[in-house]
């Protein structure tokens, strides 16, 4: 393991200005984002829509890497050459989700586990061969009545811990993802709560694990109320909460956090995204503070492109756009 080397990748994926596509879709998911443009979910198709995405030219001002799904790290593009070096051709790192999802955790009623760490070491040391530079492993907390439940929460520490400590053994940045979703109608303040203890025990397990934290980076929710809320924060309530629960848990040594965009809507994602740099900017946070958003860079040229090859060109203007936009919000001028 080459920590210099980790730190630096890691620094790279939090550079001024640039922030990260996640364009890891499972099989399902992209059929969903297929479906809802009545585009066929086909390998072709999903070829075709994800190197369109990769040869927006200009894309790399705003864009520092690329999370990639196993399918797509395989895939070539109509010449025949290997999206991963598309993507590196114009200095963009290649990534790869590593886990396998979420599956319900025995012993609780709505409680999920993220599976994938078996024979992971061997499939880290395949995708380092192919050119990935970092990896990527998603955790999921549910809020509800009963939830979460402590098992829960370090369990999924305990395996997000693991997947990084292997990651960072193959000379792969790793990208931990505890996600708190959204999900129900729970205030902003206990999204907080959940969200400390949770990124809390994220950070014990990686000590435990003996993990570089120079060499990783975090992938969090923003602190956000539950979307069937009455809660009626805005964006620097938002900013505020999420901004102070990173205070207190993150360790300093992070180089930087990426957040998800978790569901809120491009523009939504956007201004708080501004608004956290706003308060981070005034604090002297010791992070960079950027993204790793699917669908609130994908949205619109998804909607643009619909599958037909003639729209390529309005899809991508529209992406170069969205990412040019929240590359603004990443360093707090977007508004």
């Amino acid at each position: 393991m080459d920590v210099n080397k980790l730190s630096e990748t890691a620094k790279a994926l939090v550079a001024p200005k640039k922030g990260i596509l996640a364009a890891d879709e499972s099989s399902n998911t992209i059929k969903k984002r297929f479906d809802s443009i009545n585009v066929e979910s086909t390998e072709s198709n999903r070829k075709s829509y994800r190197e369109m995405l990769f040869q927006t030219e200009g894309i790399s001002k705003f864009i520092s890497g690329v999370i990639l799904f196993d399918e797509t790290i395989r895939q070539k593009s109509s010449d025949g050459e290997s999206l991963v070096s598309i993507l590196s051709k114009q200095g963009i790192l290649p990534g790869i989700k590593v886990d396998s999802g979420a599956k319900p955790l025995s012993g609780t009623e709505n409680e999920t586990i993220t599976e994938g760490l078996d024979g992971l070491r061997e499939r880290l040391q395949e995708y380092y061969e192919l050119g990935a530079k970092f990896t990527k492993w998603r955790a999921v907390i549910n809020i509800g009545n009963e939830e979460p439940s402590d098992y829960a929460i370090k369990t999924n520490a305990h395996a997000l811990a693991r997947f990084a400590a292997l990651s960072q053994e193959a000379n792969l940045v790793p990208i931990v993802e505890p996600e708190v979703l959204m999900d129900g109608s729970h205030s902003i303040e206990k999204c907080y709560e959940v969200t400390n203890i949770t990124l809390r025990e994220v950070y014990y397990e990686l000590y435990n694990q003996k993990v570089e934290l120079e060499g990783t980076l975090l992938k969090p929710n923003m602190v956000i109320p539950g979307k069937d809320s009455n809660d009626s924060s805005n964006p620097s309530e938002i900013a505020k909460y999420t901004v102070k629960c990173l205070m207190d848990c993150v360790p300093a040594s992070v180089p930087g956090i990426v957040f998800l965009s978790g569901g809120q809507s491009d523009d939504e994602a956007t201004i708080n995204l501004h608004h956290i740099n706003v308060i981070a900017k005034k604090l002297q946070t010791p992070w960079e503070l950027s993204f790793s958003y699917g669908r609130g860079l994908q949205s619109a040229p998804l909607k643009t492109w619909l599958g037909n090859q003639d729209n390529i060109l309005l899809a991508q203007k529209a992406f170069h756009s969205r990412a040019k936009d929240t590359s603004a919000a990443r360093n707090g001028s977007f508004l």
